[in-house]
């Protein structure tokens, strides 16, 4: 098996040793995802080797055998994936082109090319699911304001590309409420698509992984609450879901992951009405916000049964460990009406630590900033209000909402 490149900066001495223990897993970009990638990887004995958008990001703290790249440069994608068994992907932004390049190189691309085309592109999606007779609400290419009054208002605009955590994302409710997003798509050049505007009653989660051999595995489907188009809350499983409906939810994720040629984790966000119609949001197909909770709360985590995955390995168990986990992202808050910045992250431990010694801290190594996604904690046992209270507790004294508070 060849090395990479001798230029890139930051590859690790025992490199080589490494790659002939087990097969190198190289992962595109350097975000939280794949930094939690990390810590499995090092238990299972897996070497990562990371494309990093810049130095000293997320991941690039955590992997030492890194490279600070573009991912849209194939030179650069060459360099990263030479000798690597497989790549895998913290966002699904590589262009499809690049992929079957790298596939056509020898190199196992997972998820593949013609696999995530369906989370790069929302009406590559939409147009794919409804063909697979999939649940979805109506919706339709939009070229200009005349194909939009057409579609009818209220309405949902998006990108078709390049959104994510509620950018890329309009609420239309009369004509002028479009303008932004036709200017944004024209600036970029992408697509726009009309939703209809669902009248959901609570948004749900479904995590499946998929191996290249078929195996797969279904996670407890989970409810999910959204601050300013950002994850905000997990609560898993999801309270008073009908199990059947949790099945049909869960049968319909792994159906998906089958037709679509999923490899790794595929998560299918969805609209839950008040009738109880279920409707596919969204698709991811990477770990993702909505099963971090499975760190802590699962016998085997997201991001172990991704890179088990991505090498063809035998699943882990996906199932709860404890009866409820909440999950609860922490925002970068705002300065201080001073304009000081809130402190370190770190300053939170002391007390977060000490009131709930069973509570889970995950900080990604982010500096703060208003509405970023700098951590999560996790909270689990077998009573609800008390696992939402210690979660949401824990979140906001990091985020510095709670002030001086001791208790």
């Amino acid at each position: 098996m060849s090395s990479p490149s001798p230029a890139a900066p930051n590859q690790a001495p025992n490199q080589a040793q490494s790659e002939a223990l087990a097969p190198t897993i190289a992962v595109i970009g350097g975000g939280q995802l794949a930094r939690m990638m990390a810590e499995p990887a090092a238990a299972l004995g897996l070497p990562l080797r990371l494309l990093a958008e810049a130095p000293g990001v997320s991941a690039a703290q955590v992997i030492p055998d890194h490279v600070v790249g573009d991912y849209r440069d194939l030179a650069t994608l060459r360099e990263v994936t030479a000798g690597a068994a497989v790549v895998t992907f913290d966002h699904e932004h590589v262009p499809t082109d690049h992929l079957r390049a790298l596939a056509a190189d020898g190199v196992g691309v997972h998820p593949g090319p013609e696999a995530l085309v369906h989370a790069q592109d929302k009406a590559v999606m939409r147009e794919r699911l409804s063909a697979l007779g999939a649940p979805c609400p109506r919706f339709a290419r939009i070229a200009d304001a005349a194909d939009l009054a057409a579609f009818g208002f209220p309405c949902v605009l998006k990108t078709t590309r390049g959104g994510y955590d509620g950018k890329g994302v309009w609420f239309v409710r009369e004509p002028a409420d479009a303008e932004p997003a036709f200017a944004a798509a024209a600036a970029s050049g992408v697509e726009l698509l009309a939703e209809e505007l669902v009248d959901f009653a609570r948004e749900l989660s479904a995590i499946v992984v998929r191996a290249p051999s078929g195996q797969a595995a279904a996670y407890p489907v989970v409810a999910t609450t959204q601050l300013d188009g950002i994850c905000h809350e997990v609560i898993a499983p999801a309270p008073d879901l009908p199990e059947e409906r949790a099945t049909a939810a869960q049968q319909l994720a792994l159906r998906l992951a089958g037709e679509l040629g999923v490899t790794g984790v595929l998560a299918v966000e969805l609209f839950e009405t008040a009738d109880g119609t279920i409707l596919v949001n969204e698709l991811a197909m990477r770990p993702h916000n909505t099963g971090h909770w499975t760190q802590d709360g699962a016998v085997t985590s997201q991001f172990e049964n991704h890179l088990r995955a991505v090498l063809d390995l035998p699943l882990g168990a996906p199932d709860p460990r404890a009866r409820w986990t909440v999950m609860v992202n922490i925002l970068g808050a705002p300065d201080r009406e001073d304009g000081t910045p809130v402190g370190r992250l770190y300053d939170g431990y002391p007390h977060a630590l000490a009131r709930d010694p069973r509570l889970r801290v995950h900080l990604y190594g982010k500096s703060m900033r208003p509405g970023r996604k700098v951590g999560h904690v996790n909270a689990y046992g077998e009573d609800l209000e008390d696992c939402l209270e210690r979660a949401r507790h824990a979140a906001a004294w990091f985020r510095g909402d709670l002030g001086d508070e001791s208790e």
